[in-house]
């Protein structure tokens, strides 16, 4: 499973028109996509944006400017699926003002649910699943002539690999380099949605990476539902990491998500091997109970975790883990759960995405039917929580102090007189603004840390910091 990521959604206005300049239909036909979900959806909206481009669709993130409105979907829990529907209840003001609007429904959501979101008083013209990408030109042309389009075939082959993605933001880049999943862990639909695993050309990736490179990206996240059980003509994730570490030592290489049973000591002596690596792994353990961990069929025991951790630490001193967790499991009993516990407490984690179980259809976690009352799910998930946050509290303090080496990625939220970026390790540091640039590597004192944010200021070429520091110049949120 791939990190979720909270999206921000633009505001419908229904009272709102829009000026001659922007209204749809005059001129070049305009393509709006709205991405929930995973890096693997952000990368999947990339490739629609291409694919759309391809064919004279300009993108616009201005949804009241766009002739199509695409929204790229997420289905690995139930309150993802929810927010489309309202999402597109909102987007049927629109549709009234204007009926030759298309409407496509795109991604996990589509492929699992396919013909009901096509059913008669919808305001979804097309439906297309992750693999069929390519025939969204063609469907949203029959859209316009009244026709409903649905094309949601699982392929065994399909990797877009000769596609390139076309990306807005201009240092970091996601790249998929394989798709769909083989581990069938009986609460996941992604087998369902994204089909079984296939590999891109260890060529065609480095190839990407050049291009990148040549783009003056400082970035790129490799992606992939079980990114390191990768395989193409001889070739594992291992040998994949090392030949796109070796185009440019100025970028930063990351990866997620990895499964801990193909979690190989090769794949770990590569990344203590090439320096712009990322010290980071986001290595889901799901459950710290043997007997649960048996139930979701991961393949592996909390002690085989526990010796990957260790193989990690030993030979990457230096790594930042981070995990997933999934608490009310069908029959997790409170024993379960203290063994979860345990185990956060022992790894001692710097961040975790944590989850109440969310039955899925199609699973076989389905059949064991969802016993354990919300209200347990709730009071272990905030013990979960807590626990989390104190780990990841203590461990930034010991930042404090220390010299980090920051790719900056932008203005802070909370006040733009602060830049905002990362670590190696995936930290987020917020120190005072100068006349630093978005995709410069500069290096930080840091001077405090939350349990999110490790706070600093710059330091000169002689490792002095440059400004008054951060604390009497930041204002309250």
């Amino acid at each position: 499973m791939i990190d979720p990521q909270t999206v921000k959604l633009p505001v419908i206005d229904a009272q709102a028109g829009t000026s001659d300049a922007q209204a749809p239909g005059a001129g070049v036909r305009k393509v709006y996509v709205e991405t929930y979900g995973c890096q693997m959806n952000e990368a999947d909206s990339e490739i629609v944006l291409s694919v759309m481009n391809g064919t004279g669709y300009e993108p616009t993130q201005d949804i009241a400017a766009a002739d199509v409105i695409f929204l790229n979907t997420c289905s690995v829990r139930d309150n993802a699926e929810q927010r489309i529907h309202g999402r597109l209840t909102n987007i049927s003001y629109y549709k009234k003002q204007r009926p030759e609007l298309v409407v496509g429904l795109l991604g996990c959501m589509a492929e699992r649910l396919r013909k009901q979101l096509l059913q008669e008083g919808s305001v979804v013209d097309v439906v297309v699943g992750p693999d069929q990408y390519r025939a969204l030109p063609d469907l949203v042309e029959e859209a316009r002539t009244g026709s409903k389009g649905l094309a949601v075939k699982l392929s065994r082959v399909e990797t877009y690999e000769d596609i390139t993605p076309l990306r807005t933001e201009g240092i970091s880049a996601w790249l998929s380099v394989m798709r769909g999943c083989d581990k069938f862990c009986t609460f996941c639909v992604v087998p369902f949605t994204r089909g079984r695993e296939r590999s891109r050309s260890l060529e065609s990736i480095v190839r990407e990476v050049e291009e990148l490179s040549r783009h003056n990206f400082r970035e790129v996240t490799l992606l992939g539902q079980n990114v390191n059980s990768y395989r193409s003509d001889g070739h594992d994730f291992a040998d994949l990491l090392a030949a796109v570490a070796a185009v440019d030592p100025s970028i930063r290489i990351r990866y997620t998500t990895s499964h801990p049973q193909d979690m190989s000591d090769k794949l770990i002596e590569t990344m203590a091997a090439w320096k712009n690596i990322c010290n980071y792994i986001h290595l889901p353990v799901q459950s710290g109970s043997n007997r649960v961990l048996k139930l979701m069929n991961r393949t592996y025991t909390v002690e085989h975790y526990l010796e990957r951790v260790a193989r990690i630490q030993e030979l990457i001193p230096d790594a930042s883990l981070s995990t997933d967790i999934i608490t009310g499991f069908p029959t997790e009993t409170d024993d379960d759960h203290r063994r979860t516990l345990d185990l956060i407490a022992r790894v001692g984690y710097d961040g975790a995405y944590m989850f109440k179980y969310s039955p899925r259809e199609n699973t076989k976690a389905w059949a064991m039917g969802d016993d354990v009352p919300e209200a347990v799910k709730g009071a272990r998930l905030a013990e979960i929580i807590d626990l989390q946050r104190e780990i990841a509290h203590r461990n930034n303090q010991r930042h404090v102090g220390t010299v980090e080496e920051i790719l900056v990625d932008g203005p802070s939220k909370r006040d733009e007189r602060e830049w905002k970026g990362r670590t190696d390790t995936n930290k987020v540091v917020v120190f005072t603004r100068g006349d630093q640039q978005i995709g410069d590597y500069v290096p930080v004192s840091i001077q405090r840390a939350s349990a999110a944010t490790l706070h600093g200021a710059p330091l000169d070429s002689e490792g002095r910091p440059v400004y008054i520091p951060l604390q009497m110049t930041t204002t309250t949120a």
